[in-house]
């Protein structure tokens, strides 16, 4: 417990969210959630139009649907470009590997 919190002294509401979702154990897959919104930056508009990231998993597996095969294994051959940009553009959540998977 740290002097802050002790002493009831207001807190500003961020501060409180950020307890509130650690105590939960919240944190990290709001934090993973992150690198879905930086999938169409760092992919850019071509890729992010025929794409839709989905999930990154704890063990850093981003899963991202595809609208057709032969996207599907274009990017699969570009799978280490994508994995730097991603990096470049959130490094605050690393990605290890990218899992495809067809629209439905």
């Amino acid at each position: 417990m740290t002097a802050r919190e002790g002493s009831g002294a207001p807190r500003g509401i961020r501060e409180a969210m950020a307890a509130l979702l650690r105590a939960t154990g919240l944190d990290a897959p709001i934090a993973r959630a992150g690198v879905l919104a930086a999938w169409g930056p760092a992919v850019g508009a071509r890729i992010a139009a025929v794409t839709e990231a989905r999930l990154l998993t704890a063990d850093g597996t981003l899963v991202v649907a595809v609208k057709t095969h032969a996207w599907m294994q274009e990017l699969t051959l570009m799978e280490r470009q994508l994995l730097a940009r991603l990096a470049a553009t959130a490094p605050e959540h690393p990605v290890a590997k990218i899992r495809w998977e067809l629209m439905r």
